[in-house]
């Protein structure tokens, strides 16, 4: 599907811009006109991380005049796997201003606007007005909602893209022109079904190949040239090395999206089960430390993370039985009678979920650990390495 230029061009190029950006210049489709307009673009890229990163770098390079950039987290040591924007000289400065000063050594032409807050549905509609499209790059099911129902209310389209381990997924949304996020995925999967990034993993390079894609619809947004994914989803599988495409629909049934809601609440981040069962029995990582000094032969210290998880980090003394196992009741029959089950994950999330599957089957004085090995590592043992 052919669409008109997102975007009037701009007045004039200087002479030092048309020396930056001669090699689109010279390509037919581009030209002035087209280089006239990404400068004259606004663009907001919802995420610094791992997609955000080398999409905010090409979108720099290209030419794009105004880049707005939503993150309020910090850089982290092992972002710098995969998160090409930010160095090691970064680590602990947020990450909008790392980025922001890597794309100033890129194009010093561009406008940087940051916005450090959490995106919330109190503040997205005000953060993405004055916005001619929107880059979304997040690793989880509220921001993505959140980010298309704001973009559908004020008919803004977005470019959406998606990596975890080795896959990748790539499309463009416009309610007036095509389908939204919520006819791709009309409800979100249910809590812990889908793990995050931080969770499963991502192999680093996938980032710069859907992040590259990614800027590529947006210029061609921009300028009006090419056919844009709008209906389309593009899935790319970096093992086998192949693109496959998949034609994406409106849904007739979908219901209008008029008013921003509870995203965490919609997809149910930790399910209700899970925040029932860890409301009165969780514990944090020095009370867990005080258990293994005091009482260590009347706990059972389980760890529900994955093998390859376990393999980075563990606590001294934890069994390994996968959430999974929990959940279709294998686990079960592997845990002793006379002792307190003391549960544990990476962060808190899986551990809460089968902390429920535990408690249902009867063991009613379990816990688990409030932040989980992250905070073992922080509080307790600071030697351990964290990912």
């Amino acid at each position: 599907m052919s669409l008109p230029p997102l975007v009037e061009p701009a007045d004039e190029l200087t002479v030092d811009e048309v020396r930056r950006y001669s090699r689109h210049l010279i390509i037919p489709e581009v030209g002035m006109d087209g280089q006239k307009r990404l400068k004259n673009a606004k663009v907001l890229v919802v995420g610094a991380g791992g997609l955000g990163s080398p999409a905010l770098l090409y979108l720099a390079a290209a030419g794009v005049g105004t880049l707005g950039i939503i993150d309020f987290d910090v850089v982290d040591e092992s972002n710098l796997q995969r998160q090409v924007i930010h160095g090691q000289s970064d680590v602990d400065r947020p990450k909008a201003e790392s980025a922001r000063d890597s794309i100033k050594d890129v194009n010093p032409n561009v406008e940087v606007v940051l916005h450090q807050d959490r995106l919330e549905s109190d503040n997205a509609l005000e953060i993405f007005r004055g916005y001619d499209l929107v880059l979304d790059g997040t690793d989880n099911f509220a921001t993505r909602y959140l980010v298309n129902d704001a973009c559908v209310i004020l008919n803004i389209p977005y470019v959406w893209g998606s990596i975890f381990r080795f896959d990748g997924q790539v499309s463009v949304f416009w309610n007036e022109h095509g389908p939204q996020y919520r006819d791709l995925y009309p409800e979100p999967p249910p809590p812990g079904m889908v793990p995050s990034c931080a969770e499963g993993g991502v192999l680093g390079v996938l980032c710069a190949s859907v992040g590259s894609v990614m800027v590529n619809e947006a210029v061609k947004l921009i300028t009006g040239i090419g056919e844009p994914l709008v209906g389309r989803l593009l899935i790319f599988d970096a093992l086998e090395m192949t693109w496959r495409e998949v034609k994406v629909r409106k849904d007739p049934d979908t219901e209008p999206v008029t008013e921003l809601i509870d995203y965490e609440a919609f997809c149910g981040v930790v399910s209700d089960e899970a925040t029932e069962a860890a409301a009165d029995s969780t514990i944090t990582a020095p009370e867990l430390k005080e258990l293994l000094d005091n009482k260590p032969d009347e706990i059972y210290l389980v760890d529900v993370r994955e093998p390859h998880e376990y393999d980075i980090v563990n606590i001294p003394g934890a069994t390994l039985i996968p959430k999974g196992d929990f959940l279709s009741g294998k686990a079960l029959e592997q845990l002793p009678q006379d002792k307190r089950l003391v549960l544990h994950c990476k962060s808190g999330g899986r551990s809460a979920e089968a902390l429920a599957a535990v408690k249902s089957a009867g063991f009613a004085d379990a816990v688990h650990v409030g932040g989980g090995v992250l905070a073992w590592a922080n509080q307790v043992d600071t030697s351990l390495p964290t990912y």
